[in-house]
């Protein structure tokens, strides 16, 4: 591995707790799933618990909403910016709500060129996006002295610098990243690695966004708001 990006000394500058309300999207589909397999409410009922039996255990210790322990509890075999496929998991969020919606499309859009049946047709999924508040000690990548590496936290086909970065963070007991979204560079984003530091406000701020990918777009649809994202047709670029 390349010598780290950073200097010893700037983990001094870590921010002993840092606030964002971030924003993330989910595709909800077990209970459409489950509804076609019972009669009753008392089978699905059922059919939930005995799912939920079969599930990973949830973090040591952690009693927190789905919608926060999820990325914990199911660790992805696929690599993520700050996340190798064999680290522990990590919840990412966007500041803003467009910059969610633009994460979630450009993902959509990789998975329908990865899969051979679908990469010339179009798919449609309806996503979830709501807002948790994410407070404790971190580390900001778009302020000094960090963002003297810049180019290595925001790289579009090697995520190693990022990775190595989150591993180093959590033995030095950093409880999320804060940086700039590479779909969308006006954008911000928060990798949380402790999901101690999270939490949902009361009540809850969501909305129900429609996305349609094709090899060339993505449209994002809730009410009267939309947003329409281009893709290079030259190849894929990497990045989270």
């Amino acid at each position: 591995m390349a010598s780290a990006p950073w200097q010893p000394e700037w983990w001094r500058r870590a921010r002993a707790a840092l606030a964002r309300n971030l924003w993330r999207g989910v595709e909800a589909q077990h209970r459409v799933a489950t509804m076609k397999l019972v009669d009753t409410l008392d089978e699905q009922a059922v059919l939930e618990q005995l799912l939920e039996d079969s599930k990973p255990p949830l973090p040591a210790g952690r009693s927190l909403h789905y919608l926060l322990n999820t990325p914990f509890r199911y660790r992805s075999v696929h690599a993520s910016r700050f996340r190798a496929g064999s680290d522990p998991g990590i919840w990412y969020g966007a500041e803003s709500l467009h910059t969610a919606c633009t994460e979630v499309a450009y993902w959509r859009w990789r998975f329908l060129l990865d899969s051979d049946g679908l990469r010339d047709g179009h798919l449609i999924s309806e996503h979830t996006f709501f807002q948790a508040r994410v407070r404790g000690r971190a580390v900001d990548l778009t302020a000094a002295p960090w963002n003297a590496a810049a180019d290595r936290w925001t790289d579009g086909t090697d995520y190693s610098d990022c990775q190595h970065l989150a591993r180093e963070a959590r033995s030095r007991d950093i409880q999320w990243i804060r940086y700039r979204s590479v779909r969308e560079p006006a954008g911000y984003c928060g990798a949380v690695l402790d999901p101690a530091c999270l939490s949902l406000p009361q009540p809850m701020p969501q909305q129900t966004w429609v996305c349609k990918v094709t090899r060339e777009r993505a449209l994002m649809m809730h009410d009267q708001d939309s947003l329409s994202l281009a893709f290079p047709q030259a190849g894929v670029q990497q990045g989270a």
